[in-house]
């Protein structure tokens, strides 16, 4: 089956569209082999405006081909140009390109002119364009005398260049002596036209060193005006200066430098004209004087300025829209404005258009006796005229051809025959252009040939398009068939597309796509075939794509790339950085699926593509790299608006190193006060760069800022300029004021005093002030010097004061002060408490009990009661020893308190003293109490010696606490066998005058664990435990088997038959209590005998008062 020719598509996906446009090129590119006879072609040519170098040869181009090889020819300001006449004149052989050698003698101005090429064999001829040759020029400036220009202070200035005229046109630009560029902004600025405009000019735009340069960059020249000398003065300046050099009409005309509302400096007037051809760059300026600066708007009346193609340069003072269309036409409109005004100036814009084509012809190749047609059609604003040519001479006076006719753009031809071979020449012109095209007419009769190579391997990505080329020629044209496989498959029209140059398309190529493809050519002359091979291979894909990274400078950080490829094709993984080359440094490396990067700084960020190639597709993965650090300090700290109590402070951020700024910081350094010593003034925003700052009077300040981000903060900025405040009374009084009196009859009065900072002023002093709280006293008050303390004697003891403290400058006092109240010194309580009595608890605790002092015996702040407590001697002993005294303090106004920690059946003796701020007053009478028994602790020691057969003894020393009168003892003792299993508990009471006991009747060779406590009337005390085994004497069991051999005793075996037979009863018992998770019953006696008198006390509420132990050597009487 026959695949038709798809000449037209219903849809195109956004995918094929380039890959319909390549095509559509193919077919366009269409060409007749040149080995078949074929009209000249031109395939190379110089531009139509051809600007040379003066100092190099000429060279105009013109290559052409065609069967047979064309000759050339050319003219010269529309007249043959014989080339053979002129010596320096020379063309490159078996091409129309001519050189022209001025560098060894002649000059380039002989040669300017009008040149066209023409090509030329025996089935027609083609001719170029017309090429315009002109030398570049870079002229000098012209002598001049420029004045110096003198200024006032506000007024507007434009800097006149005017450049020479050169080919092509300058660049222009203002440097100075020094070759740098002068810095230009809002205010100042270069025009399109090279001037230099100053809004307003300021005394720092004074310089004798304005320089107008034009580059010329064809010849890589640059001509320099003279210098102009600019002198910005002020307002009386000025008028001495003119009143010595201007009439008073000159001198009144000077304009004034106060603030006005903006003017045009360009254009001039309300409105203007532009034309600009399609295609270009439209550029509108509007520069405008006046004072502030004015800001420029722009707007389009009646329509928007495009989005993509509009573009603001010169601080936006030129407007500039690309690729302009005659859409772009209308009228457009500047807007200058300053806080005193607005003004507005209207541009109208009409967009011209030089010839552009539609459709250009192209060439045509013809049968004898076929039909066809030539296209010529373009449009231009204004509309271009179409005229024909044919081999370079006016159709109209071309020989007559009757096989072709003109209508308008298009030379429609039948049955042509091979005298119709011919070059057509279309050409479209208008005011602003011209456009010319050469299409030849070719009449031949070919069989059908395929140009593509056979056997032609094609190797696609799988799910993509698959192109199979079929390039063929033939007059009539051949109609082209694909098949598949060796048996001839015809390929149907719902899987294929076969576009009109014989490319026959897979839209989306898969695995069984892959194999031989047949195309086929025939015409009413012949048939051609060609055989080519598919092969669809997987795609190369990336499955581990490098991540976003955000890294601090210094740090390591690697990207990673995982490619995974067809296994026939060979990748090849390469790393780029914004699409260039990795820098070459020893930092950077690369290895099989990693990119690692250390010592990361600033230069490092961006972005880092990995690209994974084969002989057939390529992938790509990017991520990009932000390094951050802690912000640049800021810079250009500046002060204004300088009050009394505020001033603002402008910065200039530093730069943030890609993490935004979150905040600023502001220091301040009083260098009068605490020079080197920076303080806290405030905290704005990161999108802030100015502060309002409240001052402080009499300080001399210098302020800093700190920039913060995520990362960190930055160093801080250099200091700004000092600034320093008038002096004011304080504005606060000393804190932290108290009176307290140091001895019964002073009262100190101190203060926590204002820093050189707070005094606001010279002559800083303080007024202390106070009186009685409840007397009827007029305040006294003193004038003290910068001091932190006054002592006020001869005051009644304890007494309540209150107490004022004002700060005074020279320039003033403070406000009022606040009053606070105070006391005089204190005294030591007169009277002991009385009513003590003690009630005990138990063993361990005792209340005691007392009545509170009268408060005016107290001569100072109640503070608490303290307890003084002791253990008695007994009634024999009467010698001096060393007794411990404990303490302990009850807070407040108490009346009772607890005593712990007693030891039982002791005799303790106690008083009770109240405290004041000056100490305690004096001892209560003593009290005595008795502790009751309690129960003893373990036994100090427990020995177990002389084992035997079965006994063993202990020894054990008493109590070291008996905490009583000791009733007797009781030792628990149980065996252990092999398995550390315990037998049955038994147990002894021993008297308590004992401190050695024998143990009997235990059984040989065992070992047994012992518990072993004391007894008081209040019940066991803790236990003390220890192991011991008994052992068997081997020299009497011997001795005894040589008197008696025992063992053929009757009576010796049934005792061993019942000691066996007990053992395994012993046995199943323990095994049944074991299971059942028995406990050690002395450990079961010791849970249930828990100490009564042990038992947690309540929160402390205040009867528990703090300890003090108190050693001191007594004289005891009991």
């Amino acid at each position: 089956m026959q695949l038709k020719i798809m000449p037209k598509k219903k849809r195109l996906s956004a995918g094929r569209v380039p890959l319909i446009l390549f095509l559509c090129q193919m077919i366009s590119a269409l060409e007749v082999p040149l080995d078949l006879v074929q009209p000249p072609t031109i395939t190379q040519q110089s531009p139509k405006d051809y600007i040379i170098d003066p100092r190099e040869n000429i060279v105009i181009q013109c290559e052409a081909k065609g069967k047979p090889p064309p000759s050339f020819s050319w003219t010269r300001n529309g007249t043959h140009f014989d080339i053979d006449k002129d010596p320096l004149v020379t063309m490159k052989t078996g091409s129309g390109t001519l050189i022209i050698n001025i560098m060894s003698e002649g000059k380039a101005e002989t040669y300017e002119g009008v040149y066209q090429c023409t090509a030329r064999n025996e089935r027609g001829a083609a001719i170029s364009n017309n090429i315009v040759i002109r030398p570049s020029r870079s002229p000098l400036w012209t002598k001049e005398k420029l004045e110096p220009m003198i200024l006032q202070n506000g007024q507007p200035l434009v800097l006149p260049c005017r450049p020479p005229i050169g080919l092509p046109p300058a660049i222009i630009f203002w440097m100075d002596n020094s070759f740098q560029r002068l810095p230009q902004s809002e205010r100042v600025s270069q025009g399109l036209n090279g001037d230099l405009y100053f809004s307003n000019v300021l005394p720092e735009d004074t310089r004798e060193d304005y320089i107008c340069y034009a580059r010329f960059n064809h010849t890589q020249t640059i001509q320099q005006k003279q210098p102009i000398s600019v002198k910005v003065i002020s307002v009386d300046e000025l008028n001495d200066t003119l009143a010595a050099n201007l009439s008073d009409t000159e001198f009144y005309s000077a304009k004034s430098s106060r603030e006005r509302p903006p003017t045009f400096l360009t254009p001039e007037g309300n409105a203007s004209r532009k034309e600009e051809l399609r295609g270009n760059v439209l550029s509108l300026e509007c520069i405008a004087e006046g004072l502030p600066t004015p800001i420029i708007y722009w707007i389009k009346e009646d329509g928007i300025l495009p989005v993509n193609r509009t573009f603001y340069q010169n601080f936006k003072k030129t407007l500039q829209i690309t690729h302009v269309s005659e859409a772009d036409s209308g009228n457009y409109q500047c807007i200058a404005k300053n806080p005193l005004g607005a003004i507005h100036h209207t541009i109208s814009v009409t967009v011209k258009a030089a010839p552009y084509w539609i459709v250009a012809p192209q060439n045509l190749v013809l049968s004898p006796g076929e039909d066809g047609s030539l296209i010529c059609r373009a449009n231009g604003n204004p509309k271009p005229r179409i005229s024909w040519l044919t081999n370079g001479v006016p159709i109209e006076i071309a020989p007559d051809d009757p096989s072709r006719k003109i209508d308008g753009d298009t030379i429609i031809f039948s049955n042509v025959q091979e005298r119709s071979s011919a070059v057509y020449q279309c050409n479209a012109s208008n005011e602003y252009g011209y456009l010319l095209a050469n299409a030849f007419v070719n009449v031949l009769a070919e069989p059908p040939r395929i140009l593509t190579s056979a056997n032609t391997l094609y190797q696609v990505i799988a799910n993509r398009p698959a192109l199979l080329d079929c390039a063929f020629f033939g007059s009539p044209l051949p109609t082209i068939e694909w098949f598949k496989g060796a048996k001839g498959r015809a390929l149907h029209e719902d899987i294929y597309i076969l576009h009109e140059n014989g490319t026959l398309e897979i839209p989306v190529a898969q695995k069984d796509s892959t194999g031989t493809y047949t195309c086929v050519a025939r015409n009413k002359l012949g048939m051609a075939k060609n055989e080519v091979h598919l092969e669809i291979k997987d795609p190369t894909r990336i499955i581990k794509q490098p991540e976003y990274a955000i890294v601090q400078r210094g740090s390591t950080v690697s990207f990673e790339c995982k490619v995974k490829h067809d296994h026939t094709l060979i990748p090849t993984v390469m790393w780029l950085k914004d699409n260039g080359e990795l820098p070459s440094d020893e930092r950077f490396t690369v290895d099989k699926d990693h990119l690692v990067v250390t010592d990361v700084d600033d230069r490092d960020g961006g972005t880092y593509t990995c690209v994974a190639n084969t002989t057939l597709d390529k992938v790509s993965a990017s991520a990009v790299l932000s390094v951050v650090d802690v912000p640049n300090p800021p810079i250009d700290l500046e002060l204004t608006n300088q009050l009394d109590k505020s001033v603002q402070l402008t910065w200039t951020p530093g730069d943030d190193n890609n993490s935004p700024i979150t905040k600023f910081i502001i220091e301040y350094e009083d260098t009068m006060h605490e020079a080197g010593l920076w303080h806290h003034q405030a905290e704005v925003s990161g999108t802030q760069t100015t502060a309002q700052l409240k001052l402080s009077p009499y300080v001399n300040y210098s302020f800093r800022v700190t920039a913060v981000n995520n990362i960190g903060q930055s160093l801080p900025s250099e200091a700004s300029e000092q600034y320093f405040t008038k002096a004011a009374e304080p504005d606060k009084n000393p804190t932290e004021v108290e009176g307290l009196g140091s001895e019964p009859d002073n009262l100190v009065i101190t203060w926590k005093p204002l820093n050189g900072f707070e005094s606001n002023g010279p002559g800083l002093q303080y007024k202390v002030s106070w009186r009685q709280k409840d007397g009827d006293d007029e305040w006294t008050s003193v004038l003290v010097a910068n001091v932190s303390k006054y002592i006020v004697s001869g005051t009644p003891t304890f007494v309540p004061y209150l107490i004022k403290v004002q700060a005074l400058n020279d320039v003033g006092f403070a406000p009022e002060p606040a009053e606070v109240m105070g006391h005089s010194g204190e005294d030591l309580p007169m009277v002991a408490p009385g009513n003590v009595h003690v009630n005990v608890i138990n063993s361990t605790l005792a209340e005691v009990h007392w009545d509170p002092v009268p408060l005016k015996s107290i001569r100072g702040l109640l503070q608490g009661y303290r307890i003084y407590y002791w253990k008695a001697q007994s009634s024999s002993r009467r010698d001096k020893r060393h007794i411990e005294k404990k303490i302990l303090t009850f807070q407040g106004n108490k009346t009772h308190g607890m005593l712990p920690g007693l030891e039982p059946f002791s005799h303790y003796a106690l008083n009770v003293r109240v405290v004041n701020g000056k100490g305690e007053g004096p001892a209560s009478p003593d009290r005595v109490f008795h502790t009751p028994e309690g129960v003893p602790s373990a036994p100090s020691s427990l020995k177990i010696m002389n084992p035997s057969l079965d006994s063993l003894t202990l020894e054990w020393d008493p109590p070291s606490h008996p905490n009583g009168i000791l009733t007797e003892y009781t030792l628990k003792y149980q065996p252990i066998n092999s398995t550390h299993e315990l037998g049955p508990l038994l147990d002894l009471k021993i008297p308590a005058n004992k401190t050695r006991w024998i143990l009997k009747d235990l059984n040989f060779s065992t070992r047994y664990k012992f518990y072993f406590y004391a007894h008081t009337s209040a019940g066991p005390g803790s236990h003390i435990t220890e192991e011991a085994i008994t052992t068997m004497d081997a020299g009497k069991m011997a001795m005894a088997s040589r008197q008696v051999d025992i063992a053929t005793q009757g009576w010796f075996i049934g005792l061993m038959c019942a000691v066996a037979l007990l053992i395994l009863i012993l046995l199943i018992v323990c095994f049944i209590r074991r299971n059942k998770g028995g406990k050690y019953p002395v450990k079961e006696k010791e849970d249930a005998h828990a100490d009564p008198e042990i038992q947690p006390m309540k929160e402390d509420d205040g009867t528990f008062g703090e300890y003090r132990l108190l050693s001191f050597v007594s004289s005891a009487s009991f």
